[in-house]
């Protein structure tokens, strides 16, 4: 008939995220940063239990 499979059938991947800059910095070693999205990491969980503000975290 002249379809190709992907005519037929749609494509079943997922759409890709676009990459997104940092929103977080660690506070003693600011080479490390997180973007907010999945996981928090430990730095920025050890720094909520000690007390620092995620406000005090955020990149300005």
């Amino acid at each position: 008939m002249g379809y190709s499979l992907a005519e037929l059938g749609g494509t079943d991947s997922k759409a890709k995220r676009a990459p997104v800059g940092p929103k977080c910095r660690h506070p003693e070693n600011p080479a490390v940063t997180w973007s907010g999205r999945g996981r928090k990491p430990k730095w920025f969980v050890d720094a909520l239990a000690t007390g620092t503000p995620a406000g005090d975290l955020e990149i300005r």
